[in-house]
């Protein structure tokens, strides 16, 4: 059952509808997709009291703007944004209200990339084998939305909203360090691969949900050839012949052919996800 409406004026850069993904379906090539910044979309779904899988939006670099058909209790969590309800300026990280018919606001974030906005009962669109994910790179799941489109409120929740004014969240650092797990590719890379990679790279334009080119130290091939399809997972580092790094996120495909150096531990995940085109990150092989 679905209780109210949000209407969208205007979607911003991009923004999509996410939840926890379609895990266990890589057999039938099917990434596991779901948001990118995963304690940051569970705690905006803790604050309002949805179940932690319901959907949310990802709001990527801000500028949404909607309108609630009913009130309705709101949070925005993620890369920090300006938050305005109503016409009153509302701080994220904390329970927001939103009266009916009114019209809620995200501005462009100071730092990070994406912000997430749950809405108590969540976003009631039909799944799609099993998830309400958008996958930007095969097309299963909701289009990323558009000026003027609907969407349904579920009924649904799963306790009361958070009794806090604001959630206690660490700032986003503006040099994140990422973490990895290497692996052992004989060979395929220069003695020195390893060393390369422990460095600091730019995060290329070249960023999306699927993955993000990074611009630094070259990271030396022996062979320029491609390796039979092997299975992906989210934060695989393939090398492409260009020897700059590719780090897969949440809708990357689910096989490649250029040889992997390293995986993100998941603990690094989040910071990668709030990475911005332009920022600096150090990788660090652990």
């Amino acid at each position: 059952m679905t209780s109210g409406t949000i209407e969208i004026v205007r979607p911003g850069p991009l923004t999509t509808i996410q939840d926890d993904g379609r895990p266990g379906l890589a057999r039938l090539g099917v990434s596991p997709s779901g948001a990118c910044d995963r304690p940051a979309y569970q705690l905006a779904n803790r604050l309002v009291g949805n179940a932690p899988t319901a959907a949310a939006l990802e709001v990527t670099l801000g500028g949404l703007v909607a309108r609630f058909s009913r009130s309705c209790w709101v949070a925005v969590t993620g890369a920090p944004a300006p938050v305005v309800s109503a016409g009153r300026a509302c701080a994220p990280y904390g329970p927001v209200f939103v009266p009916a018919g009114g019209v809620l606001k995200i501005g462009v974030p100071a730092a990070g990339l994406r912000s997430y906005l749950a809405v108590r009962g969540g976003i009631a669109v039909p799944p799609v084998l099993g998830s309400r994910s958008t996958d930007t790179l095969t097309g299963i799941g909701p289009a990323p939305l558009k000026a003027g489109q609907i969407l349904p409120i579920g009924d649904a929740t799963a306790g009361p909203v958070a009794p806090v004014d604001l959630a206690p969240v660490a700032p986003l650092p503006q040099e994140p360090v990422i973490d990895i797990q290497p692996l052992r590719r004989p060979g395929w890379f220069a003695d020195n691969a390893l060393d390369a990679l422990r460095d600091s790279y730019r995060v290329s334009p070249d960023t999306n949900r699927i993955g993000m080119r990074l611009q630094g130290n070259v990271i030396e091939r022996a062979r320029h050839d491609e390796l039979p399809s092997e299975g992906l997972v989210a934060g695989a580092i393939q090398i492409p012949p260009s020897g700059q790094p590719v780090i897969f996120l949440a809708d990357h495909p689910v096989t490649g052919g250029y040889p992997v150096l390293g995986v993100v531990r998941a603990r690094s995940l989040p910071l990668l996800a709030q990475a911005k085109p332009g920022q600096r990150l150090r990788l660090r092989v652990t």
